[in-house]
Formats: structure tokens, sequence, C-alpha cells
């Protein structure tokens, strides 16, 4: 990580949902390297956002509490921004379908304001987006590459894939560069422990450290890939580094596919408490289930030489030491 110091030391970096899971963790790696770091954020509870993320390097960091899809806050938040990582965004699948048109705005209109923004005020601006492995659905094979159809199944979904649509549109028509990094499951510290809604693992870590049963749905052995939040900073800080990447996507995938159950039996090992119980799936859940899914990363190896370095047992082992020692922080 210290060999992109000579990219980002003094650069001026907008991060939108920089107070959230990955833009917090991003905001810290990039306050290492010397970067002036600037964090948008709504706060909007259900989304993630806490400042509690930032407290260890809120001195660090510029925070404005403005929302991405208020233009005349982003027409200001991008002017002399070198790079802008855009990771706003209403991430989950239930929610989306519950209350479609938040996630219409979030995921969508909030996007053409921030790239209008920087047509208007700052076209030479350097953006990464945060895609998702949602975007694909079900998978017609596997591992999933960039080339697969794109055939969501949920709201979410089809907003993302709106969303980077409309930035390798403008970096196509305006010349802004942009690249989406299409993530897959991301789970580590900083991340919202309060419910299950944004990610399904972190949940099932906080039920394991409190001793609780794990409602595991089906039978469980749906694979999915998972990567830890060090080696999705590596990813996006390597895109936003490189001009190759300007209008291309990239997937993230994980250090080798398991099962959800073979997940969860690890967790339960590694906290030594806690249980799970194979129950069937509720029917909201039932009708968003994709069966097994990892991805190809192969495109993002070959350009750039990433590849996931956590494996799973190590980044459970971190992530289980971080919430026993700041569980006064995500409990609540």
């Amino acid at each position: 990580m210290q060999g992109l110091r000579g990219v980002f030391e003094n650069r001026r970096i907008l991060i939108t949902g920089g107070l959230g899971f990955i833009g917090s963790n991003l905001a810290l790696q990039l306050v290492n390297l010397g970067s002036i770091v600037t964090v948008v954020d709504s706060l909007i509870p259900q989304y993630g956002g806490s400042i509690e993320n930032v407290r260890d390097f809120a001195d660090r960091v510029n925070i404005n509490i403005a929302d991405v899809r208020d233009i005349n806050s982003m027409n200001f938040l991008v002017q002399g921004q070198e790079y802008i990582f855009n990771l706003a965004g209403q991430v989950s699948h239930i929610l989306s379908m519950t209350d479609p048109f938040a996630d219409l705005e979030i995921n969508c209109r909030a996007q053409l304001s921030i790239l209008e923004a920087c047509k208007r005020n700052n076209p030479a601006a350097k953006i990464v987006y945060a895609g998702t492995r949602g975007q694909y659905g079900r998978p017609g094979k596997i591992p999933v590459s960039e080339n697969c159809p794109l055939r969501p199944v949920d709201v979410n979904g089809v907003n993302k894939t709106a969303g980077e649509m409309y930035h390798l549109l403008y970096n196509e028509i305006y010349g802004i560069r942009a690249t989406s990094l299409r993530l897959t499951n991301t789970y580590g510290p900083r991340h919202t422990m309060k419910s299950g809604e944004q990610s399904f693992l972190n949940w099932f870590i906080r039920l394991a450290i409190d001793g609780e049963t794990i409602p595991v749905y089906g039978n469980g052995l749906q694979k999915r890939d998972f990567n830890y939040i060090d080696d999705v900073i590596q990813a996006l800080l390597m895109v936003a580094s490189s001009e190759k990447s300007n209008g291309e996507v990239f997937n993230l995938g994980g250090y080798e596919p398991i099962s959800i159950l073979d997940a969860t039996k690890l967790l339960l090992e590694i906290t030594g408490k806690g249980s799970y119980d194979l129950v069937p799936y509720p029917e909201d859940k039932k009708q968003l289930e994709i069966g097994d899914y990892w991805g190809d990363f192969s495109k993002i190896k070959s350009y750039f030489g990433w590849r996931p370095t956590t494996s799973l047992r190590e980044g459970l082992v971190k992530t289980v030491q971080y919430y026993l020692e700041n569980k006064k922080y995500y409990w609540s």
C-alpha cells in the first residue's frame, strides 16, 4: 500500500458515503498515505454511515454532512478534488424492494448529481464508482466475468447498473475519467452491526460474538466469495491511480468460494461460541436468492496485478477482534 504514497500524497480527494463502511476505511488509508481527504455523508441511519467510524482520525479529515442528491452541495464539494471515490449508495436488496423510490433517488438521481457537478465544476477529476455483484443477478455461468449478462433480481441491482452506466457514459461523452468496480460480499471493521439488511456476514459476526443462533437459510450450500475490506481498498486505489482504468469495469472476487454454511461454521470456530440453525427462506428473501456466485477477477489482475490476499479465516479473525475491542460503538 505504501507504494501508492507517491500517487496520493498531498492530493485532494473526495469520498462520497465517506462515513460508511468502505468509505471510512478508505479515508483512513488515504490519510495514512498523506492525502487531503474530504468525506461527505448524509448520515441517513439505515444506510450505515456513522461518525464513530472516523473517531480515531477525525482531526485528519474534512467532514461534510450533506446529501449527494443535493446538486448545490455537490457543485461546491467537487471543486478542486483530484480524485472522487463515489461510494454513496443504498446497498440493501430488501430495502430496495420495500422502498424502491428511495433506492432510485440514491443510486440513480444522486449519481447524475455528482456527474453533472463534475461536468460543470471539475471535469478533470478521476472518479471511481462502487458497483456490485448484484448487477449480474442469477449467473448463468460461474465464475462470473465482466462479459456475463446483467440480469438483476432486485431494484437495487437495476439502479446500481444504471448508476454505473451513467459513469461510463460521462467518461465516453464528456471525457470525465471514470471506472467501476463490481464489488462482491465485503466484510471487516467499521460496518454497521445493527441489522443484517446490508450484509449477512457482518450480521452473522455480531450474532456469533453475542453467542446467539445464526439463521442459515435453506441448506446453506449456496456458495459465495468474500473480500476483506483491506483488499477492496487496495483495488480502489489501484484503479484510481491509473489511466488504464478509464471507461473500464472490473470485478472483484474472493480468495476462494465457500458455502454459506461452511463460512458460518468457520466463524463459530473463531468466536468459540454461538450456534447455527438451518431455517426456511422467508418469502421476501427467497425471491431474491441468486444461487451460487463467485466473481472472476482475472481482468483486474491482468491490468494491475490485484488479487485478494486475505483468506476468510484471517479476515474473520481480524474482524471479530475489532468488534470485541469496539463493541460499544457498534452494538447500541
